[in-house]
C-alpha cells in the first residue's frame, strides 16, 4: 500500500496558519511638509518604513524610498516639486520619472508598486489621465488626481542577495507557508505519485477537476497545454 503523496498530506483539513497582524500603511491623507524622524524594520515588510511628523505633531509612516535620510523634509501636495519622496499626484510628475505607492483612485492609500524592488515609470500624459508602465511591462492608464511616492522603494538589493545554505532558504520559506524542497513528482516512485517510476510521467499531465485527491496532480483542468505557436 502507498503513502499517501504531498498533496494529500498538505490538504488534510488543519487550521489555517493566523500569522501577527501587521500595520497597514497608506499614503497620508493631509497635505503638508512633513520631517522625517525616524527609519525603521517592520515585521513582515521587506522594506523600511520612515516614520514622519507634520508640523501639528500628527506622524505617519509611509515606504521609504532609496537615498532617504533622517531629518528630511517631505512635501505632501498638488504643488510639491518632483523631489525625492514627495507625494504628489501622478499628473505633476515629469515623463521618464519613477514612482511607487501608486493609487488606482484618489486617495484610496496606494496599490501599486509597495514592495522592495519594484517601481513604475512615467511614460505619458493626456488631458485627464497618466500612462505608467508596471514592473511587469504592462501600461497602465490611471487618472491624473492619483498620487504617488517620487523615487524607487528601498531594499530593493534584497532579491540580488544569494541564499548560500538550504537551511536559510527553508526559514524563508517556511515563514511565508511554503513547501521546501520540492521534489519532482517524476523523480518518485510509482506508490508516492502518479508520475513516478520508469515512464515519467506516462500519461498526460491534464487532470480533470474531479478527480480523486490522490490523482489531482498536474495541470487542473487546463483550458489547452503545450507550447504556443509563433505567428
Amino acid at each position: 500500500m502507498g503513502k499517501r503523496i504531498i498533496s494529500q498530506r498538505r490538504g488534510k483539513g488543519t487550521f489555517p496558519y493566523r500569522s501577527k497582524k501587521r500595520e497597514e500603511i497608506k499614503l497620508p491623507k493631509k497635505e503638508g511638509k512633513a520631517k522625517v524622524i525616524d527609519i525603521k524594520h517592520v515585521s513582515g515588510r521587506d522594506t523600511p518604513i520612515a516614520k514622519i511628523q507634520f508640523e501639528d505633531n500628527s506622524t505617519e509612516y509611509v515606504v521609504a524610498p532609496v537615498g532617504l535620510t533622517t531629518s528630511q523634509e517631505l512635501e505632501i501636495s498638488p504643488e510639491a516639486k518632483p523631489a525625492l519622496g514627495n507625494i504628489i499626484p501622478l499628473g505633476k510628475i515629469p515623463e521618464g520619472s519613477s514612482v511607487y505607492f501608486m493609487e488606482s483612485k484618489y486617495k484610496d492609500g496606494g496599490k501599486y508598486c509597495k514592495s522592495s524592488g519594484t517601481f513604475a515609470i512615467v511614460k505619458s500624459h493626456e488631458k485627464e489621465n497618466t500612462y505608467i508602465q508596471l514592473p511587469s511591462k504592462k501600461i497602465k492608464k490611471l487618472k491624473n488626481n492619483c498620487r504617488a511616492i517620487v523615487g524607487k522603494p528601498a531594499g530593493y538589493g534584497r532579491v540580488s542577495k544569494p541564499f548560500l545554505k538550504a537551511g536559510i532558504k527553508w526559514r524563508r520559506i517556511k515563514s511565508r507557508g511554503g513547501l521546501f524542497p520540492k521534489t519532482s513528482g517524476s523523480k518518485m516512485n510509482p506508490v508516492d505519485h502518479p508520475y513516478g517510476g520508469k515512464t515519467k510521467p506516462g500519461q498526460s499531465t491534464s487532470t480533470s477537476r474531479h478527480a480523486s485527491p490522490g490523482r489531482k496532480v498536474g495541470s487542473i483542468a487546463p483550458k489547452r497545454t503545450g507550447k504556443r505557436k509563433k505567428k
